[in-house]
């Protein structure tokens, strides 16, 4: 079964996702977009996966974990490790192996490593980011979009404070 399998994500101006684990603004609308787009299926009798890292996951607040309304996916080194409402794996094969005729869409949410692992890989439908306009004090970064990512749409634009931003969905 094919599913469609998106990158999800916000960047700054030189491609800076975070901070010593954390999201290094605060844009509400982003975090909307991202509610909407992880949690929206077309078929209501299905629902979307989300694929993260582990470090990806303890950056997640306790009360929001697992992220409700979705298959929640934490890919791990240590098969032991124990993510509370999410299935842990070893590999992103794996990972997409588990998504059956009850899940819509795929979302990998992060963090660096799983980014660069997967942006090359023949699964990726597209990546939706928002890009930030100015430059933050970041420590992980997102790849640079591969030219095989050649149509770009943009969704909308907003402003946040003094901090403006675009919502880009980029595919084959």
């Amino acid at each position: 079964m094919k599913h469609e399998v998106y990158h999800i994500v916000a960047i700054d101006k030189n491609h800076g996702i975070g901070i010593k684990g954390l999201i290094p603004w605060n844009i509400p609308d982003d975090m909307k977009f991202f509610q909407h787009q992880t949690t929206h299926a077309v078929n209501e009798k299905k629902q979307n996966m989300v694929i993260m890292g582990r470090t990806t996951w303890e950056s997640l607040p306790v009360k929001h974990r697992p992220l409700k309304n979705r298959f929640n996916v934490v890919l791990s080194r240590d098969l032991d490790y124990e993510a509370k409402g999410a299935t842990v794996v070893d590999d992103i094969e794996k990972a997409f192996k588990l998504a059956d005729k009850s899940i819509e869409k795929i979302f990998i949410i992060g963090g660096a490593s799983v980014y660069k692992h997967t942006i090359n890989l023949p699964e990726i439908t597209g990546l939706y980011i928002t890009r930030v306009t100015q430059a933050f004090n970041c420590d992980a970064f997102y790849p640079e979009v591969p030219a095989h990512f050649s149509k770009l749409e943009k969704l909308a634009s907003g402003k946040y404070e003094e901090i403006s931003y675009d919502f880009l969905l980029y595919t084959r």
